[in-house]
């Protein structure tokens, strides 16, 4: 169980880069991620929703330590990443293919962070069992 813990550790760390990395850019430089001149407000609304993904990446960071016990942190934050993925989805069917960069984020959003969300479930219960303990 320490293997596949410390595995899942890794895993939750490196992924979660990607929000945070992402994130702080578009809080520091704005729309220039994507070379697209906006409005002001436009630019204010993209660093505000730059800070919410960077807050989602240092949340999931905030979770590995004991990544064991936060079943009920992971899965929100999972739900909100995916919310994300899906209104991504719907922006695809309504305004066309986005850049390559966009497809894997969407990758991310409703694949690999709800595999993550289950691994983590199959964890805290492998923790359940031995000790008795798990976070719903």
């Amino acid at each position: 169980m320490a293997r596949e813990r410390k595995l899942l550790q890794q895993a939750v760390a490196i992924v979660a880069v990607i929000p945070v990395a992402t994130g702080l850019y578009g809080v520091l430089f704005g729309q220039a991620l994507t070379g697209d001149a906006v409005s002001i407000s436009a630019e204010s609304h993209f660093r505000y929703l730059s800070g919410l993904l960077l807050g989602i990446g240092l949340c999931f960071w905030s979770t590995l330590p004991s990544i064991e016990i936060h079943t009920g942190r992971i899965r929100l934050l999972t739900l909100l990443v995916v919310i994300g993925g899906l209104s991504r989805l719907i922006g695809l069917a309504l305004t066309g293919l986005p850049s390559l960069v966009m497809l894997g984020g969407l990758i991310v959003e409703l694949i690999v962070a709800p595999v993550l969300c289950l691994w983590q479930t199959r964890v805290a219960n492998r923790y359940a069992e031995e000790y008795g303990v798990a976070e719903a």
